[in-house]
């Protein structure tokens, strides 16, 4: 529901004509009608005095619109940690793939390149951390659902929670040899050179 439609359904259920209402609330009739055609809103104290009139909270009476606005604003950062996600996807395969080749070709300047596409990547590595702490994402399965717009059940969750210790361990220890592996082929290019 939206608020006028709950200003309209308030005011008809406490019996009250337009003309009624705006007296209570110390505006015009005019006014109500605009409400309830969804032509403007109305300021704090008159959302204040209304809750008063219908003896509801504050909070029922704008509830439609609190909703609405809530799943806007989760699909809106749903796509945002979509997004940012492929470009760290991106950024990431580009750290792996491109620093050999950049070094071959331009030496120092592809060396500075390779930093320059690494802090890139990192900016963005840290803004999906944040998305997945903000939503208590961490596992593949949570993350998976939370990409599907779905939530895992209380067992599932407490599953995959038991999981995060053995996968922080089993990432650092993969991250640790990737960049061993990247090390020793940068070493193996530069003395080519």
């Amino acid at each position: 529901m939206e608020l006028n439609k709950q200003i309209k359904k308030y005011r008809t259920k406490a019996n009250l004509s337009q003309e009624e209402l705006a007296e209570k609330i110390f505006v015009s009739r005019q006014t109500i009608s605009n409400w309830e055609n969804d032509k403007n809103y109305p300021d704090i104290k008159s959302l204040v005095l209304m809750s008063e009139v219908f003896q509801v909270s504050l909070d029922n009476l704008i509830k439609g619109d609190l909703e609405r606005m809530k799943k806007e604003i989760d699909a809106q950062e749903y796509l945002r940690f979509q997004k940012d996600s492929s470009i760290f996807t991106a950024f990431f395969i580009a750290m792996l793939v491109l620093p050999v080749p950049l070094v071959m070709l331009w030496k120092w300047v592809g060396l500075a390149l390779y930093l320059v596409l690494y802090a890139i990547g990192m900016v963005f590595a840290i803004r999906v951390e944040k998305y997945k702490k903000k939503y208590d994402i961490q596992t593949y399965k949570e993350i998976v659902a939370f990409t599907e717009g779905k939530t895992l059940d209380e067992i599932e969750k407490a599953r995959e929670e038991g999981k995060r210790p053995y996968q922080k361990v089993l990432l650092a220890v993969g991250s640790g040899a990737v960049a061993i592996i990247v090390a020793i082929i940068m070493l193996a290019v530069i003395k080519l050179f």
